[in-house]
C-alpha cells in the first residue's frame, strides 16, 4: 500500500510580494521615513536604554558625591540639576517610552497582525519622544538643565525662586514626552481591540497585552494632567497667569494634586508591563497554561483603576484633610491586595508546572523579592504618622527604586533576556546572563536597602552634602559601593548581547516553547510578520493550535492590508489598507519642536511653528498618486490596469 503524500502549497511567491509590499525604508532618507512598528519600536527600546545609561551616570555622580561627608565633588548647583536631570531621565525619557516601545514591538506580533493601527502617527510619536529628550540634554550641556526637582513643585519651579529657563526646559520637556505616551497608547489599544487574529476573543488575548491594554488606558487618563500642570507652569513663568501664585488667588497645591494625580499612576504605567513580562515568562518556563487566567486579567484592570485613587498619599505632609488622608491611607492599603492575588496565580503556575530555570526565571525571582520589600515599606508610608516622620528622607528613596527597580527594571531585564532570540536570532551566553543577574540583585540591595536606615536615622532627600558626625557615611559609602555593582551588571549585559548578536547559538523559530503568536514566526520576524493572518483556538494560540489550523485567506499580498476585527469575539469584520512609508511624520516633529521649545525664549515661536505643522498636515494628509488612482477605481471612473 503506497503511503498518503499531501502535497504542501508552495507560498514562495506570496512570500517574495510580501517581502515588497512590506519592505522597511532603505538608506539615510528612508530612515526618516519608516512607519514598520518593529522598526520604531524598536527605536523606542533603544533610545530608552541611552536614556537609561545616562540617567545611571548622574546616579553614579550622585553617589559620589554623598559617598562622603563634606565632599566638593559636584557643587550645590550642579548637584541640583543633576538630581533633576537623573529623576526626569529615568522617569519621562526611560521607564515610561522602554515599556510603551516594547509593547510598540511585541503588541501586533501578539495579536497577530501585520502592523499597528495608524503606523505614520506611530513614527510621529518616536520622533517628539526624541525631540523632547534631545531637548532636555541640549539644554543642560549649555548650563539650563532643570534644578527643580523631577517634581518640579511650585514655587520652587516658579519665577520667583527659578529664574532662567531651567524650569521652562524641564516643564516643556514634559509635553514633548506625555504627547509621545498619548499617541503610543491611543496606537496599542486600537491595535489590542481591532486588529486581533480571528478567534482571539477577549478571553484568550495574551497577559502582556492585557496588561498594554490596561496601561494604554491609563496613560490616556493620565499623562493629560501632568501636561495640563507643566502648561500652567510655564505659563505662570512667562506670562504671569498665577495659576500657583497664592497672593494672586492661585494655589501651590493645586500643581501637587495635578502633578500626582499623574506621578502615581505613573508608577502604575511602568509597574504593569512588568506583570506582563513574568506571565508570558513563567507560562513558557514552566511549560503550563497560567493558573488563574480570569484571576490575573481583573486585578491588573483593577490595580489600574486603584492608581487612580492613592496620589494624595504623596501629600501627607502638605496639611491636607484628615478625613482625606485616612481615605487615602485606605486605598494605599487596599492596592497591594491586586497584586498579591497575581503572586499567588504565579506561584501556583510555578508549583503545577515543571519550571526550567535560566536567566529570565532568575529575574523573576528577583522581582517576587525586592517588589515584596517594596510594597511592605508602601503600606508603612501609607499610614499618615509614619509618613509624617519619613516623608523627604532616605526611606522614601529606599521606597522608590525597590518598586520601580524591583517592579519593572528586574521584570525588564528579564524580558530582555527572554526576547533577544526573537529579535536577534541568536541565543544569549547563559553564564554571562545569570552573572549580570547577580551582579545587578547583590548591587540593587547593597545600594537601595541601607537607605531605609538613613532615612530612618534622618538623612533628608535632596541634599548635596552632610555634615560628619551625623552616622550617615558608613551607609552612603556602602551604597555608593553597591551602585558600582549595578553599573557592571548592566554592562556585563550589553557586552552578552552584543557578542551573542554576532555568533551566539541559533535560536530557531521557538527557543522557550513559549505560547503566544511572536513565537510562531521565524527569529527575527519577517518583515510582514505572518504569511497568512492565523486564527486562534485557545488561549495558548501555539499550544492549542491543530496540526492543520487554519489560516485567513482573500488578503491582499500587494498591499499593505490589515484585518480589523470585532472588539468581542474577533470576528472578521473588514480590510484595512494602511499607508506606506512618509517623511511628512519627521517634518511635522520637526515643526512641533520648533513650536514647543521656541516658545519658552519667545512666544511667536509657538505660532511660527504652529502654522508650519498646519502645513506639515496638509503634506500628512495630501494623497499620492497611487491613493487617487485606488480611489478613481473603487469609484468605478477608471479601469485598473491588466498586463
Amino acid at each position: 500500500m503506497s503511503e498518503l503524500v499531501i502535497e504542501q502549497p508552495d507560498f514562495a511567491e506570496q512570500r517574495v510580494t510580501l517581502e515588497k509590499t512590506w519592505a522597511p525604508a532603505r538608506g539615510l532618507i528612508g530612515w526618516f521615513t519608516e512607519t514598520g512598528h518593529k522598526q520604531i519600536g524598536m527605536r523606542y527600546i533603544v533610545t530608552a536604554f541611552v536614556f537609561f545609561a545616562l540617567g545611571g551616570i548622574e546616579a553614579a555622580m550622585m553617589r559620589i558625591q554623598l559617598a562622603k561627608a563634606e565632599n566638593t565633588f559636584l557643587g550645590p548647583d550642579l548637584y541640583n540639576q543633576i538630581f533633576t536631570m537623573h529623576g526626569s531621565t529615568m522617569m519621562f525619557l526611560f521607564a515610561v517610552p522602554m515599556m510603551l516601545g516594547l509593547g510598540v514591538y511585541l503588541v501586533p506580533l501578539m495579536v497577530g497582525t501585520r502592523n499597528v493601527a495608524f503606523p505614520k502617527l506611530n513614527a510621529y510619536g518616536y520622533w517628539v519622544y526624541l525631540a523632547g529628550g534631545v531637548f532636555l540634554y541640549v539644554m543642560f550641556f549649555i548650563g539650563a538643565g532643570p534644578d527643580a526637582g523631577w517634581f518640579a513643585y511650585v514655587p520652587l519651579s516658579g519665577p520667583t525662586f527659578d529664574p532662567g529657563k531651567r524650569a521652562d526646559t524641564w516643564a516643556q520637556m514634559i509635553t514633548f514626552t506625555e504627547m509621545s505616551g498619548l499617541i503610543v497608547a491611543v496606537e496599542i489599544a486600537v491595535t489590542a481591540f481591532k486588529q486581533r487574529a480571528p478567534g482571539m476573543s477577549l478571553n484568550r488575548i495574551p497577559l502582556f497585552v492585557w496588561s498594554m491594554i490596561v496601561v494604554s488606558i491609563m496613560v490616556i487618563f493620565a499623562m493629560p494632567a501632568v501636561m495640563l500642570a507643566s502648561s500652567y507652569l510655564i505659563f505662570d513663568r512667562t506670562m504671569a497667569m498665577h495659576f500657583f501664585n497664592p497672593s494672586e488667588g492661585g494655589d501651590a497645591i493645586f500643581y501637587q494634586h495635578l502633578f500626582w494625580f499623574f506621578g502615581h499612576p505613573e508608577v502604575y504605567i511602568i509597574f504593569i508591563p512588568g506583570l506582563g513580562f513574568i506571565s508570558s515568562i513563567l507560562t513558557a518556563f514552566t511549560g503550563r497554561k497560567i493558573f488563574g487566567y480570569t484571576a490575573i486579567v481583573s486585578t491588573l484592570v483593577i490595580t489600574g483603576f486603584l492608581g487612580f485613587s492613592v496620589w494624595v498619599h504623596h501629600m501627607f505632609a502638605t496639611g491636607l484633610p484628615q478625613l482625606g488622608q485616612s481615605f487615602f491611607t485606605a486605598a494605599s492599603l487596599m492596592i497591594v491586595v491586586p497584586t498579591a492575588v497575581q503572586m499567588f496565580c504565579w506561584i501556583a503556575t510555578i508549583w503545577s508546572g515543571r519550571l526550567r530555570v535560566a536567566t529570565p526565571v532568575l529575574f523573576v525571582f528577583a522581582f517576587f523579592l525586592t517588589f515584596t520589600i517594596g510594597g511592605m515599606s508602601g503600606i508603612m508610608i501609607g499610614s499618615v504618622p509614619l509618613d509624617w516622620q519619613l516623608h523627604d528622607t532616605y526611606f522614601i528613596v529606599a521606597h522608590l527604586h525597590y518598586v520601580l527597580i524591583g517592579g519593572a527594571v528586574f521584570a525588564l531585564f528579564g524580558a530582555f533576556h527572554f526576547w533577544f532570540p526573537k529579535w536577534t536570532g541568536r541565543m544569549y551566553h547563559e553564564g554571562l546572563g545569570k552573572l549580570c543577574f547577580w551582579l545587578m540583585l547583590i548591587g540593587f540591595n547593597v545600594t537601595f536597602f541601607p537607605m531605609h536606615i538613613l532615612g530612618l536615622r534622618g538623612m533628608p532627600r535632596r541634599v548635596y552634602t552632610y555634615q560628619p558626625g551625623m552616622g550617615w557615611e558608613s551607609m552612603s559609602r556602602l551604597a555608593s559601593m553597591g551602585a558600582a555593582l549595578i553599573a557592571l551588571s548592566v554592562l556585563t549585559m550589553l557586552i552578552n548581547f552584543a557578542l551573542s548578536r554576532r555568533s551566539g547559538a541559533i535560536a530557531g523559530a521557538n527557543p522557550w516553547n513559549a505560547d503566544t503568536l511572536e513565537w510562531s514566526v521565524s527569529s527575527p520576524p519577517p518583515v510582514y510578520n505572518f504569511l497568512h493572518i492565523p486564527v486562534v483556538s485557545g488561549l495558548n494560540a501555539i499550544w492549542d493550535a491543530a496540526p492543520d489550523q487554519p489560516y485567513v485567506t482573500g488578503m491582499a499580498f500587494d498591499k499593505r492590508e490589515i484585518l480589523v476585527t470585532k472588539t468581542l469575539d474577533a470576528e472578521p469584520d473588514h480590510r484595512e489598507e494602511l499607508p506606506a512609508h512618509s517623511i511628512w511624520p519627521f517634518v511635522l516633529a520637526l515643526t512641533t519642536t520648533l513650536a514647543l521649545a521656541g516658545s519658552i525664549f519667545y512666544a511667536w515661536w509657538f505660532t511660527v511653528g504652529a502654522i508650519l505643522t498646519g502645513l506639515a498636515g496638509i503634506g500628512w494628509f495630501w494623497p499620492t498618486k497611487e491613493e487617487v488612482r485606488e480611489e478613481l477605481i473603487r469609484e468605478r471612473r477608471l479601469e485598473p490596469a491588466h498586463e
